[in-house]
């Protein structure tokens, strides 16, 4: 996340108690797949995928043969969309496409989203406000965002086994989130420029750890400036998406990103999230490791969000609206 989270995450102080809501039909996304995909992403290996590196090349081949696997088409003409940091850094998101089966409601686009890049490793993690420690140089971040980017792929592959989606999605995974959401910034005006039919946008930023004391597993930012969680929650039948004061009172809305693609947009474009650093200590720091992870909770998250996106996908109108007379800033 931004530096901004840094500064409040520490101040969340809320939990979750939830149960997987089971159906027959329903392709149930376990933990192992979100383990396999986190683990990479945050190996070694990658050093911690900072933006321009070759680490974070890497992570972008492992995330378009995780489509190919699937069946996940490219939206362009390959799955990276390129652009330039600071017009001299090369860099791309990894945008996949799953076309809607219904003639008229695949006009209509949802955007599955979450970033891939982190701080990297030495003295860029000071850069972005990290900490370093002996004995250890690279910020691998699993949480953040790897547990995101896990989240993206699992849905992926559930909706191209599926095959149940009306409208057509868009999966997105950008760079530079942690330069300043540079990634989604460039892929929220091309997809203006092209006159995409955007419905919603659903971002997923560090889910890797449970909350503590609620009812329910995981926060949306902007809660009061859309009906989304309560239709997440309506769609799948208990409540798993809750409200933070701490979000609204930070204005985390703001903070990664779905806010470019609301910025251009004007449609609920909002992240989900279950960021604790009251019990979670290592954002932006050499520590945040694949084995702190609860795969088990994430697992439990995805099912949850998988069968409310289904529902999203599928309704007749669009349910999901932003609500009047509030401010969006």
């Amino acid at each position: 996340m931004k530096n901004i989270f840094a500064l409040v995450c520490i101040a969340l102080l809320f939990g979750c108690k939830s149960t997987i809501k089971k159906d027959s039909e329903t392709l149930q996304i376990t933990s192992n797949q979100l383990k396999e995909i986190v683990s990479y992403l945050a190996s070694d290996e990658l050093q911690g995928r900072l933006a321009g590196s070759v680490g974070i090349d890497k992570a972008a081949t492992y995330i378009e043969n995780q489509f190919k696997s699937y069946g996940v088409n490219p939206y362009f003409d390959s799955y990276r969309d390129n652009f330039k940091i600071q017009d001299s850094i090369n860099a791309f998101n990894v945008v996949g496409y799953i076309e809607g089966s219904d003639s008229k409601l695949k006009e209509e686009v949802i955007i599955i989203g979450a970033h891939y890049d982190h701080i990297g490793f030495g003295q860029n993690i000071k850069k972005y406000g990290g900490r370093l420690v002996k004995k250890d140089s690279i910020s691998n971040g699993a949480n953040d965002n790897a547990t995101g980017v896990s989240a993206v792929l699992t849905l992926a592959n559930y909706f191209a086994t599926k095959k149940s989606n009306k409208r057509s999605i868009i999966f997105a995974l950008f760079s530079a989130e942690e330069w300043g959401l540079f990634g989604s910034k460039h892929l929220s005006e091309k997809l203006k420029a092209k006159q995409v039919n955007l419905y919603t946008m659903v971002n997923f930023e560090m889910i890797g750890v449970p909350l503590k004391g609620r009812d329910y597993l995981a926060f949306v930012s902007g809660y009061d400036l859309s009906n989304m969680a309560s239709k997440l929650n309506e769609y799948n039948g208990s409540k798993f998406i809750g409200f933070s004061e701490v979000s609204k009172k930070y204005n985390l809305f703001k903070q990664s990103d779905n806010y470019p693609f609301y910025e251009q947009f004007k449609t609920p474009c909002q992240t989900i999230s279950s960021c604790d650093l009251s019990n979670y200590d290592y954002y932006h720091h050499v520590d945040d490791e694949t084995e702190l992870m609860d795969y088990e909770f994430m697992a439990n998250l995805m099912n949850n969000t998988s069968l409310a996106i289904e529902k999203m996908t599928n309704t007749p109108t669009r349910e999901i609206v932003m609500k009047p007379n509030k401010n969006h800033e």
